[in-house]
């Protein structure tokens, strides 16, 4: 300790010599022998605080350097915030040990001894709603003049804590990210890593484009069955039993080639749930999240299907009913691999900031849905009204004037429902310029849910890449130092610093 205490008053003293010399130097005036005696009356003080120290080992011990700061919590600190000073008390600051203010070890290399203040060179309008944290006792307000961006990183400069800084989002609008847990097993880690996140390594890169080929080829397969020319026609042969014909029904045939299509991805499906189901860290959670249980019901038709089909071979003494609502299942059953398609969104991160601002977005979309509601009920009644005198009128009630509503509120228009009446005329007007009002008021809100969503993206990425690329050059930076330093000559290396001749 009294090495340190000898270190920092030689440094005091070297500053003072400096400052008498520049005050002695020509031209002489009143102001700068004013100013060196204020230099010299300061370094006196430091000097004799930094002496108390020595004789006051708990002292030192807590704020070594700290020269004149008392432990008292009235004592007055002064900071000085790029030019603007601000005073505040000790006991203040210390409320918040964990914090650089708060901390006597993590401000410290900030203060000035010659001016017996801390000095920061950072943003002066932020300082006001840093300081009223000390002073509220915790409570984060951001000054109106002041952005969100540079209001965050003082934040982080000033060290308040990821409470404070989650307050702040909260207070700002800003959305909860979810933690994503990873398992603690380090061999199930990695597989969960290659089928849950591409960007983690070049396998999972290579599981993703394999996974989005075979989404693509079972979406084009299932579009492509539905042709005349490639139409399954069991279901011709089931509407010739039912109308008693002697038609022989064809069997499932497993030679098929869209079977063998649809098998394939099936099982290239089954193999990613089932192997992302025991790699993942929860499997509770697992079987909650809605893209697992898209990729449940995106297989669940292929088993279906394949199970009704066999039972029935086997049951040909069915009843003819039977076997109609059997057809009509399947028709339903299948309609669900459709959903299919959403299979996408897992590797596609502008579908997944879509179903983020939809999720985000749910109470304007609802009071959207139930602002139409209102209207289709409003002008329905209102235009079955108007032509219900008129005899080649469209509306012949209430509820049929229901689909003119939604489809004049929603500026699409097809036709086929029209007024004829100079009063029904009038009312869709008066329904079309409602319905523009209605659908333009949610928009803003849903396109800053969005702009959120995709700025957050955008910007983890940036962040990612700025890491990544800093790894990359500090391992650049390290072989050529080891480069550098095993050309120097056995014995001949010089206290230089490295780069220099």
């Amino acid at each position: 300790s009294m090495d340190a205490i000898m270190w920092k008053i030689a440094l005091v003293s070297n500053n003072a010599e400096e400052s008498c010399r520049n005050a002695l130097d020509p031209p002489h005036s009143p102001w700068k022998i004013n100013d060196m005696n204020n230099t010299l009356s300061c370094s006196e003080n430091a000097m004799d605080a930094l002496l108390r120290a020595d004789h006051s080992p708990h002292l030192f011990d807590e704020d070594m350097l700290d020269m004149d700061m008392d432990t008292e919590s009235n004592e007055r600190v002064l900071i000085n915030i790029a030019g603007l000073r601000y005073e505040t008390q000790l006991g203040t600051l210390n409320q918040f040990p964990d914090t650089l203010l708060g901390d006597p070890a993590k401000r410290i290399k900030y203060f000035d001894p010659l001016r017996n203040e801390y000095f920061f060179d950072r943003n002066r309008p932020s300082f006001d709603g840093i300081l009223y944290f000390y002073q509220s006792g915790g409570k984060i307000r951001r000054p109106v003049n002041v952005s969100i961006d540079v209001f965050a990183d003082e934040i982080r400069f000033y060290q308040l804590g990821e409470e404070a800084m989650d307050r702040f989002r909260e207070d700002e609008g800003f959305i909860k990210e979810e933690e994503k847990p990873l398992p603690q097993n380090e061999f199930q880690k990695q597989v969960w890593l290659i089928f849950e996140y591409p960007e983690s390594s070049s396998p999972a890169r290579g599981i993703a484009i394999v996974s989005v080929i075979v989404i693509t080829i079972s979406i084009i397969t299932f579009c492509l069955e539905t042709l005349p020319e490639f139409r399954d026609e069991r279901e011709l042969a089931v509407t010739s039993r039912l109308d008693n014909s002697t038609a022989p029904r064809p069997s499932l045939t497993f030679t098929d080639p869209f079977f063998i299509i649809e098998t394939t991805c099936v099982i290239w499906f089954t193999f990613e749930l089932i192997v992302r189901f025991f790699a993942c860290p929860s499997k509770s959670e697992f079987s909650k999240t809605i893209m697992n249980i898209i990729d449940i019901m995106s297989i669940m038709p292929y088993f279906i299907t394949v199970g009704t089909e066999l039972a029935e071979q086997q049951g040909q003494e069915h009843q003819n009913g039977q076997q109609a609502m059997s057809l009509a299942i399947l028709r339903v059953i299948r309609l669900v691999r459709v959903f299919r398609i959403f299979k996408l969104s897992r590797h596609s991160k502008g579908l997944q900031i879509l179903g983020q601002t939809l999720k985000a977005s749910m109470r304007e979309l609802g009071l959207l849905i139930f602002f139409l509601f209102i209207g289709v009920i409003l002008f329905s009644s209102a235009v079955y009204f108007a032509e219900a005198d008129e005899p080649e009128s469209h509306f012949s009630s209430i509820p049929d004037a229901f689909w003119w509503a939604v489809v004049t509120m929603t500026t699409v228009g097809y036709g086929d429902m029209r007024p004829v009446t100079v009063g029904g005329k009038i009312v869709g007007s008066l329904c079309a310029i409602a319905g523009v009002l209605t659908i333009a008021l949610p928009v803003p809100v849903i396109v800053s849910n969005f702009n959120y969503f995709y700025h957050r993206e955008t910007d983890q990425d940036h962040k990612a890449s700025v890491k990544s690329q800093d790894v990359e050059n500090n391992e650049a930076g390290a072989s050529v130092e080891k480069t550098n330093i095993k050309s120097y000559p056995r014995g001949g290396m010089s206290l230089c610093r490295y780069g220099a001749d």
